[in-house]
């Protein structure tokens, strides 16, 4: 195969592509803060006490057991804590827990810190550990129950003492325990007035407690006095503002009315970066873009030349520096660098060779191409309309019509859900567990039944065998096998690893974070 054929067909699409988004998005926005923008929430006063960041999409709900959504996790971590948290330099450390040993290969003991109390006051004990933990692992309808699920019991031994017991060996327990399922719910208060009125009235054990949630407009967080970390200092509120339009967040942050915003799109960072007062911001992030590919027989995808006629017709590397600005990297693997399980040899990486992609048809029987469907979302990941409409272009450049359908983001997860996707769609993942078992668990032929109808006896083995293998060296190899069968068979076809890009305002200190959290009490005045 040929590494990024500079075909003369490439060099004219990229000039072709650079000049629309030169014309398109290049210049400063031209719209100006709505009403409700500048209301009671703007940030825009040297002396506010209120941080507003405008993010492209709303929170998913308060049930932090049952959604898969980063965005959604970033704001929850200013109101619930883990039992062991990552800090700015994605290093573990204790967060609820105050020390903690491990007995045996399915048993782990610990203990919590002192004086953490619920925002309703009530102490905060291992009933509580318990409660949540046994929640997460044994209902298999929460989203967050197979990372969890390896969890056979918690027992308490008081208040303050406890120990998990696990299924077998969990090589990876640290990193499930300072992730998203291990925040922590009050039994008591869930209990005393049902799981529906948690959802409308969420307390935590963090820093910020809840205010008010506007559906499609604002969640507000107050600080909490008790926080047993101290109460953060430059903050009395965060208002997490939803401003779904990149013209529009970037028109909030110039004009004052927002101090940061995320998902900044590449083609506005000059915007940004002209104003004195605001700058970007970006760190390397592990979410990455990938369109994944259905084998279900009857499909032209079931072919695994077909796939990899697709895999070649695609310039990933075009991709990378048009439509996401050079901020991003072609990758064959969603493993990448700083994850447990990476394997460099598939990272800054990518396949094209269309002429390869039109005999691969044509031996598939598709001399006179063929007609696919690909599903997008639009609005939901970093220029997801305009990487599908690029990839829709190269593929009809090697005979494959491809019959784009763009969608909100309710109905395209409504359509996940049901497996009623057709041959491709564009997704973009993260990875809060920094271990290649998230990243590749979706390989196992019990879950890849719904989207991807894919099945390998010898994927199924090894991360069977890698999940409960306490040698990280042989656990390493065995996930490194799996992502060269993958990056061979192409369930998913793998396309860039995405930059993270903040817009902020030049009076506040940020450090963006690998796994896009936006941690409040980090985020200070200068």
């Amino acid at each position: 195969m040929i590494d990024e054929n500079s075909s003369t067909w490439a060099k004219r699409l990229l000039l072709l592509i650079l000049t629309l988004l030169v014309l398109a998005g290049c210049s400063k926005p031209s719209a100006t803060p709505d009403a409700k923008s500048a209301g009671a929430d703007k940030g825009e006063d040297k002396g506010s006490r209120i941080l507003t960041i405008g993010m492209p999409t709303d929170m998913v709900s308060f049930d932090i057991h049952n959604h898969n959504t980063i965005l959604t996790e970033a704001i929850h971590i200013n109101m619930f804590n883990y039992l062991f948290k990552r800090n700015s330099d994605l290093e573990i450390k204790p967060d609820l827990v105050e020390s903690y040993k491990v007995v045996d290969d399915t048993t782990w003991e610990f203990k919590l810190k002192k004086g953490v109390t619920f925002h309703n006051g009530d102490p905060f004990t291992s009933a509580d550990v318990k409660y949540t933990l046994e929640r997460v692992a044994k209902d298999k309808g929460l989203k967050e129950n197979p990372n969890y699920k390896q969890i056979k019991e918690v027992k308490i031994i008081d208040d303050q003492n406890f120990q998990i017991l696990t299924d077998g060996p969990q090589p990876a327990l640290l990193n499930r325990l300072s992730r998203i399922g291990s925040g922590m719910l009050p039994k008591a208060y869930i209990e005393k007035n049902g799981f529906d009125y948690f959802l409308a009235h969420p307390i935590g054990t963090g820093p910020f407690k809840f205010s008010e949630w506007v559906r499609d407009d604002r969640v507000v967080l107050e600080a909490y006095d008790n926080y047993f970390e101290g109460r953060v200092k430059d903050w009395d509120r965060v208002v997490f503002r939803k401003i779904p339009e990149d013209s529009s967040r970037v028109n909030e942050l110039l004009a004052g009315s927002v101090d940061l915003i995320a998902n900044l799109p590449a083609n506005l960072v000059n915007v940004v970066n002209a104003e004195p007062k605001t700058t970007m911001l970006k760190a390397t992030s592990n979410r990455v873009g990938l369109l994944a590919v259905r084998s279900t027989k009857g499909l032209p995808t079931a072919d695994p030349k077909v796939r990899e006629a697709i895999d070649l017709a695609i310039n990933k590397k075009a991709l990378a520096e048009t439509v996401l600005g050079g901020y991003a990297t072609p990758t064959r693997t969603r493993v990448t660098p700083g994850n447990f399980g990476a394997d460099p040899s598939l990272y800054n990486t990518s396949l094209y060779d269309p002429d390869k992609a039109k005999q691969l048809l044509k031996e598939a029987g598709y001399a006179n191409g063929l007609t696919i469907t690909l599903h997008s979302p639009n609005g939901v990941y970093t220029k997801d309309k305009e990487v599908s409409e690029m990839i829709q272009a190269m593929l009809g450049e090697v005979g494959i019509k491809v019959n784009l359908e763009l969608m909100e983001r309710a109905k395209f997860t409504e359509m996940r859900a049901a497996g009623k996707n057709k041959e491709l769609f564009l997704a973009s993942y993260g990875n809060s567990l920094f271990d290649a078992d998230t990243a590749l668990d979706v390989y196992r032929t019990e879950k890849a039944k719904t989207e991807l109808d894919y099945s390998n006896r010898e994927v199924d083995d090894l991360l069977k065998a890698a999940l409960v293998n306490m040698n990280p060296k042989d656990r390493t190899a065995q996930y490194q096998r799996i992502q060269k069968i993958v990056a061979e068979e192409r369930p998913h076809i793998y396309l860039y690893s995405e930059q993270g890009l903040y817009g902020v305002k030049k009076t506040i200190n940020f450090k963006p974070r690998t796994d896009e959290m936006i941690y409040v009490p980090d985020i200070t005045k200068k």
